[in-house]
């Protein structure tokens, strides 16, 4: 059977291989499929795989040769996936992969927020150091993380890895999903408690209706002014000029996103000029350890399809 990666690069910009998945049928890899070629790249192509490249509706009836779709990350809203299912297109994702990279991302986008150590390094490399008048200097307050509170809204596997993590720093941690099995030291409350008695929030939860600007105007009325808010999970998630907004009048203390509503994000993105805003390039999921997990799911996603019998599948 044909398959065709529409976006490649991301997952394997080269230092891993895609041997295991031309194994399975005829391969054609593309690096980055702009949105006026997607239906003349996947013409023809009974397998097609993505990561950010759409397939929306009218993309899916200009292919009527594809059987299944596999995605290339967890989330999913990149496929039209009632189009797909009135096909009876196979849509399958990747979950789990990346819980570990994306929660030690996490924590090191929070140790930026707390130590600033990125800021001081380059101070000292531009010779501040050595003119100093004292033997040390900070900018920005130091901020200690035992015995404060993080909250973590959404408790799947990278929300449960980020507890894990915080109870190590001494950290008391707050959710407002309940787990399959109750994690011990974890206190479940509603969203506005979280919100309200969080030193820390940081969202693991997927991108839904429901979800979408969760972190807006009135949730961050409630945050104590010494607060962080951290995003490792969708850019829809926050309302970004709000916090915008809630950073420039000192409303919280800091934010640190590594994702955005729009990627790449527009000149305009409020975030972009906010005070004491981190931003990352979507870079917490893109570890090589966790690029190979994908890889080896994706062709075991693959592999499973073509055998009758489909796992992780979303559609």
């Amino acid at each position: 059977m044909t398959i065709v990666v529409l976006d490649g690069y991301a997952l394997n910009p080269g230092d891993l291989s895609w041997e295991r998945l031309e194994a399975l049928g005829e391969l054609t890899v593309y690096d980055r499929t702009p949105c006026g070629k997607t239906v003349e790249r996947s013409r023809g192509a009974g397998i097609l795989l993505t990561n950010k490249t759409v397939l929306d509706g009218a993309v899916i009836d200009a292919l009527p040769d594809v059987k299944y779709i596999g995605v290339l990350a967890t989330g999913y809203n990149v496929v039209d996936v009632d189009a797909a299912r009135g096909r009876g297109i196979v849509v399958t994702n990747v979950p789990a992969y990346a819980a570990p990279s994306v929660a030690q991302a996490a924590f090191a986008l929070l140790l930026e927020l707390t130590n600033r150590a990125g800021h001081h390094d380059a101070t000292v490399h531009q010779g501040r150091w050595t003119d100093s008048p004292d033997f040390c200097y900070w900018d920005y307050p130091l901020v200690e993380l035992s015995g404060l509170t993080m909250g973590i809204v959404g408790f799947g596997s990278i929300g449960g890895a980020v507890a894990k993590i915080a109870q190590v720093f001494g950290m008391k941690v707050l959710c407002n999903t309940y787990p399959p099995q109750r994690a011990g030291g974890v206190k479940f409350v509603d969203l506005e408690t979280l919100f309200r008695e969080s030193d820390v929030v940081s969202l693991h939860c997927p991108l839904t209706d429901d979800t979408e600007r969760l972190v807006n105007a009135s949730r961050l009325a409630l945050m104590k002014r010494t607060a962080f808010v951290i995003n490792t999970g969708r850019g829809g998630l926050v309302d970004e000029r709000a916090l915008a907004d809630a950073l420039n009048d000192g409303r919280i203390a800091s934010a640190a996103v590594d994702v955005l509503s729009t990627e790449p994000p527009k000149s305009d993105n409020p975030l972009l000029t906010a005070k004491n805003c981190i931003i990352t390039p979507h870079i917490a999921w893109a570890t090589r350890a966790s690029r190979s997990r994908l890889m080896k799911t994706a062709v075991e996603n693959v592999k499973a399809f073509l055998a009758g019998t489909p796992v992780n599948v979303v559609s």
